[in-house]
């Protein structure tokens, strides 16, 4: 098992650094996505993104072998984790064509608490009624958001709220593999069953981009490559429920974004649900990092 699952305080701080780098990268990634959506289908734009994922993950196995790389101790759990972020992959980008980019990562942000549940189910990292209380407050918050019965429930909205629990198994899976491989395999595996599947139906969806469309389709690819590495080495680094506070950052970058680009403004409502998320997972952050340090606080 890798001695990375017992992180020491040292680790876990480039695990925070690693997991904000990642939000960033993530966050850029979806606004070129949704300029991209408008014109060109989703199954293309995450083919060409998937396709220099895979030359970038090879790039870095070349270091100690390809086949040595790929060669994983939990084969079938790689395959299926890398086949659901796959499937997040195109129900996220697809709200990204039906909704704003703040509202979609609004509800998007109860990710980390489903983390934090998951990880308690599936890792065995400690949840007490403190941290369930929380991932309640959560869902309260996503319910101020999406507000059903205040007005017509577009289904559209539940596609963040699939993404968000998809992501969230998606990260506990990376942690439960950084238990069995090293990142180096996590990346390959990432790359290539994604790449694999989409190469089965991305070509009948091909539409040929212009200039512009090629500089937003590469630069997603290399902003999503080294967001998902970068992700993959913090969960190495770090518990995924230490890491997850840092994750909200990505909420604050996107809604930047989307004002910057598309000019979207979050209502009061989304912006006071997306509050009582974060809040919630910060207040979980807290309430642990003060348990683990003895505070009485």
């Amino acid at each position: 098992m890798s001695s990375a699952v017992a992180s020491t305080p040292s680790r876990a701080h480039l695990g925070a650094v690693l997991m904000l780098l990642a939000m960033f990268g993530f966050a850029a990634m979806d606004t070129m996505s949704k300029l991209l959506v408008r014109e060109y289908s989703v199954v293309q734009t995450l083919w060409v993104r998937y396709g220099i994922f895979t030359l970038f993950a090879l790039a870095i196995a070349r270091r100690d072998g390809i086949p040595k790389t790929l060669r994983s101790t939990r084969p079938w759990l790689q395959a299926g984790r890398s086949a659901l972020g796959l499937v997040e992959n195109i129900v996220f980008v697809l709200a990204l064509s039906y909704l704003p980019l703040a509202d979609t990562h609004a509800i998007a942000a109860t990710a980390p608490l489903i983390v934090v549940a998951l990880a308690a189910v599936l890792l065995g990292e400690r949840a007490g009624l403190r941290r369930w209380l929380a991932v309640a407050a959560g869902f309260l918050g996503v319910l101020l958001i999406i507000r059903p019965g205040l007005h017509v429930l577009s289904w559209p909205v539940l596609l963040p709220l699939l993404g968000a629990g998809l992501w969230a198994l998606y990260q506990v899976l990376t942690r439960l593999c950084a238990s069995y491989d090293p990142p180096q395999t996590t990346l390959l595996w990432t790359a290539w069953v994604g790449f694999a599947g989409l190469t089965m139906v991305g070509p009948w969806q091909w539409h040929t981009p212009d200039a512009g469309a090629w500089v937003l389709l590469l630069a997603t690819a290399v902003l999503g490559s080294l967001s998902h590495y970068a992700l993959i080495r913090a969960l190495d680094y770090a518990q995924a429920s230490v890491v997850q506070p840092y994750s909200y950052t990505l909420l604050v970058f996107v809604t930047v974004l989307g004002w910057l680009v598309f000019g979207d403004i979050p209502d009061l409502l989304t912006v006071v649900g997306a509050a009582v998320v974060v809040a919630s997972g910060l207040y979980t952050w807290q309430h642990d990092r003060r348990r683990d340090t003895g505070s009485l606080i």
